[in-house]
């Protein structure tokens, strides 16, 4: 039998598939991958029953059904005071990670450098190495996980193609703020180095905090694919239904990697977040409320316990310090934590190219009361 050299040696399976496969088997309350365990809005999903139940079970069109498209850009125009082209600048993807993957793959050439942060999430870079891509990782200072600008200046040269900006930002719940895109501009006037903006989390902000999309900067905007998903949005994250925004000519790039990755995504779940979006826009402004209070009950469940932590400015992530626990590894105290105490977290170590000095991890909140309670006591038992 023949065993093809691998393209990707030093990668194994996600550390999410594995914390949630490991949570499965000892039955532990799972706050390790992102996902609620509540259901999306009941209109949305009745659309999706309406679609199918009117025949909308075939091929969309390839960048995405034209009444979604219009939707975003509507939402767009609302959201950021940003008018996009829905025809030219607005691809409807199979989830965020595949309009990552494909706006890299359009862009990234062999040898070309890309800025990532540490801790940044893990499919930046398989996807960046599989197009030739080089990997330059900056770590995010301590304790607040906020860019280093001056190392930021000194990373970019003459290879370097693209910058990978994620905010609100997994895993660590940090948020840009005006200022920082304000430096990011200033930092690329003159070259051409393309952005990456993931900015799945958009509307979970809390505190006041306002979420600084790429798109509000049009300086940063001309330079940039601005990815978004509708499932963090809308509780659905099994129809890795997600979109990307981009400047004509760089959507047309994007569009030739597109269609051979997924060509077109579900019919009648585009059209059912069509008429969602005209229906309920206020949706996405109602969302920070929602998840703070989520985010505020169980940080006040945990008060109790020995973890330390700051409270995240946003995702329905919270990082906790497990220093006054455990000296094991983040990844054996979460193997530890699933096994042991009955709950299932994510290590920060396979989010980073070097070691953090702090002892984190990340816990879910994106969960109804009682699954919270639950975790809750038992993480205070600890």
């Amino acid at each position: 039998m023949l065993y093809p050299a691998s393209k990707l040696p030093a990668l194994g399976t996600t550390i999410f598939t594995r914390m949630s496969q490991l949570a499965a088997e000892h039955e532990a309350i799972n706050l390790s991958q992102g996902f609620p365990d509540f259901d999306g809005p009941q209109l949305l999903r009745e659309r999706v029953a309406h679609y199918i139940g009117q025949g909308a079970n075939q091929y969309a069109p390839m960048t995405g059904t034209p009444q979604l498209r219009q939707a975003i850009a509507a939402k767009v125009a609302r959201c950021y005071g940003a008018e996009v082209c829905a025809e030219q600048e607005i691809t409807i993807t199979c989830g965020a990670t595949e309009a990552l993957f494909a706006a890299i793959s359009a862009v990234v050439r062999s040898g070309d450098e890309v800025i990532l942060f540490d801790p940044c999430y893990d499919s930046y870079q398989p996807a960046i190495e599989l197009n030739g891509g080089v990997t330059i990782r900056l770590p995010l200072l301590l304790p607040d996980f906020s860019i280093d600008w001056s190392a930021l200046r000194g990373a970019i040269g003459p290879r370097t193609r693209m910058i990978i900006v994620n905010t609100p930002h997994n895993p660590t719940g940090a948020v840009l703020s005006d200022e920082d895109l304000q430096q990011l501009s200033v930092l690329l006037q003159g070259t051409n180095i393309l952005l990456l903006g993931d900015e799945v989390y958009e509307h979970i902000v809390f505190d006041g905090l306002l979420h600084q999309s790429l798109l509000r900067f049009p300086e940063l905007a001309e330079r940039a694919f601005v990815v978004s998903s509708f499932g963090k949005t809308y509780h659905t994250t099994g129809w890795k239904v997600g979109y990307c925004i981009a400047p004509p000519a760089m959507s047309a790039e994007l569009r030739k990697v597109h269609q051979y990755l997924t060509f077109s995504i579900s019919t009648p779940m585009q059209l059912a977040l069509a008429d969602y979006l005209q229906a309920e826009p206020e949706h996405d402004q109602q969302l920070p409320a929602f998840y703070q209070q989520k985010r505020d009950l169980f940080n006040s469940l945990l008060a109790d316990s020995r973890f330390s932590f700051s409270a995240s400015a946003g995702t329905y992530f919270q990082l906790v310090d497990y220093s006054a626990i455990s000296e094991r590894s983040d990844i054996d105290f979460c193997h530890w934590l699933t096994t042991q105490a009955g709950v299932a977290a994510i290590p920060l170590s396979p989010f980073c190219e070097q070691p953090l000095e702090a002892k984190l991890i990340r816990l879910c909140f994106a969960k109804n009361t009682d699954t919270l309670q639950d975790a809750a006591q038992r993480l205070c038992q600890i």
